[in-house]
């Protein structure tokens, strides 16, 4: 097992400015996640720790080795960090047998033939693909091909184990599967992991901590699924890991009002006022957001603080989707379908309804900052 460490690293191309002073700590032996939207940088840093990029300022260190220092402009190569890479397109050689493709890495280090054909067979093994060594990548499926590459990157017995997008050409069933592997993999493998994507259902699934990246390459949060998922730092981080309703409010006398209307909405938790006085948040002429996930929406025929009517209904197996306009500004509210039926709550298109709230969290009027739980 290996720590990776990043010490305000920065990485542009030309003009474009990727990432500045970034810096965080992956753990021996952890699964970390880097989520964020496409362009965010995710990728570079697999680069850069991979040894295919070099970074323009700033240290990464790999164990107790220094591997790449861009003000000296020194990147130890890639061949040296015992480092197995996999990548979103598998990248296996399609004119070359499983087998063959799990020894490439091996020949390249002149393992010896009987050592290198044995543990071609144990990384084989290891990603459930016996029988198959003589097959041709298009005589596999997309999964298949994926095991394929993780165990031509297990090969090598690597310290760290770098993984870019690696399933997300595979449909949703499979991708289920192989983030459920992926995670076995890395538990027996006692690697440290280091997984970059943009699906929070993946993140969430595998990951001991998760880094949550905006467009400018920036870390808007560290910390465990739950930590993230149930204690988002901002809204950024809030929208990212799910569905969100965002409603925008205008706070007066521990009171709160939609901007859309300016009807009442719901007082103002005691606890988060103290916050904002303390603070000084809420932004200008004390506005501020309510959020909630479709599923924390409370619908009612009877109570509920709120008077709301419904916009649009989509029954979605399981789940019924509904769009529901309160005051002029529009929630998005899930139950179970089972749940509606025996509590009388299938509305439909047009009716009224009464609407609260399981749990809303309140951040600061224009959305940056903490967030207090409520």
């Amino acid at each position: 097992m290996s720590e990776i460490e990043f010490r305000s690293v920065s990485k542009s191309f030309g003009e474009k400015k990727v990432f500045q002073n970034l810096s965080f700590l992956i753990r021996p032996g952890e699964c970390f996640t880097i989520l964020g939207p496409s362009g965010c940088g995710k990728t570079i840093v697999v680069r850069l720790i991979a040894g295919f990029e070099t970074p323009d300022g700033g240290t990464i260190r790999i164990g107790t080795t220094t591997v790449a220092d861009g003000s000296k402009g020194y990147a130890l190569p890639p061949e040296n960090r015992n480092i197995g890479v996999v990548f979103q397109d598998y990248a296996v050689w399609p004119h070359m047998t499983v087998l063959e493709n799990v020894l490439y890495p091996l020949k390249m280090q002149k393992v010896p033939k009987e050592e290198a054909l044995q543990r071609a067979k144990a990384a084989i093994k290891q990603v459930n693909m016996e029988g198959l060594e003589n097959r041709l990548p298009y005589q596999l499926s997309g999964g298949q091909q994926q095991r394929v590459a993780l165990a031509r990157a297990l090969v090598s017995k690597p310290a760290i184990l770098l993984l870019d997008e690696p399933l997300s050409n595979l449909d949703a069933n499979l991708r289920e599967e192989m983030r459920f592997e992926i995670k076995q993999l890395q538990k027996s493998t006692n690697s440290t992991l280091l997984y970059v994507t943009h699906d929070q259902e993946v993140a969430l699934a595998i990951s001991d901590r998760i880094a949550v990246m905006n467009e400018k390459g920036e870390f808007q949060q560290v910390g465990t699924p739950e930590e993230v998922y149930d204690q988002p730092a901002n809204p950024f981080v809030f929208r990212f890991l799910g569905i969100a309703n965002f409603i925008p409010l205008q706070a007066r006398d521990g009171k709160t009002f939609l901007l859309s209307g300016g009807k009442e909405f719901l007082s103002l938790p005691a606890h988060v006022q103290k916050e904002m006085i303390a603070q000084k948040s809420g932004g200008k002429d004390g506005k501020l957001l309510a959020a909630c996930r479709p599923m924390e929406v409370e619908l009612s025929r009877t109570s509920g603080p709120l008077e709301g009517k419904v916009i649009r209904k989509a029954l979605l197996g399981p789940i019924i989707d509904y769009r529901i306009d309160i005051g002029g500004t529009i929630l998005r509210a899930q139950l179970q379908t089972e749940e509606g039926s025996m509590k009388d709550l299938i509305f439909e298109e047009g009716d009224s309804c009464r609407v609260g709230f399981s749990r809303l969290l309140w951040f600061p009027g224009n959305g940056e900052g903490e967030v207090a739980n409520g």
